[in-house]
């Protein structure tokens, strides 16, 4: 989908993720609204993953599909740790952590408007 015309949205970028998560069993998938706040991403995604092997899988089919059903290239960062892998979409940025990993960083604290829970 190179033709400008045909370009996704955001929205709908973000909501071919949210499935995507899903579909491998991702947890606590939390969106955070970006727009308007920075000029990254319209979208920050975090989620978790079980173990190493599964946040790298998780990512891996991720970028995988996002290459399938929209022919973006996503950037992807930390896949060979597994600890936490960054997945930049260019629209969504997605953050899959391994549960400790993400408590220590909390990402969602950073991010999450003021007064909305976490």
């Amino acid at each position: 989908m190179s033709d400008s015309a045909t370009e996704p949205t955001s929205d709908q970028i973000l909501a071919r993720i949210i499935t995507s998560l899903e579909d491998d069993k991702a947890e606590e998938i939390v969106t955070i609204d970006l727009r308007g706040r920075s000029s990254i991403a319209d979208y920050m995604v975090i989620c978790s993953g079980r173990s190493s092997r599964q946040v790298a899988a998780i990512a891996e089919k991720l970028v995988q599909r996002m290459k399938e059903d929209f022919g973006r290239n996503c950037r992807i960062e930390g896949k060979e740790q597994g600890d936490w892998v960054l997945i930049d979409s260019a629209d969504v940025i997605v953050h899959v952590f391994r549960p400790e990993v993400r408590e220590f960083y909390q990402l969602e604290k950073m991010w999450m408007p003021t007064g909305a829970p976490v």
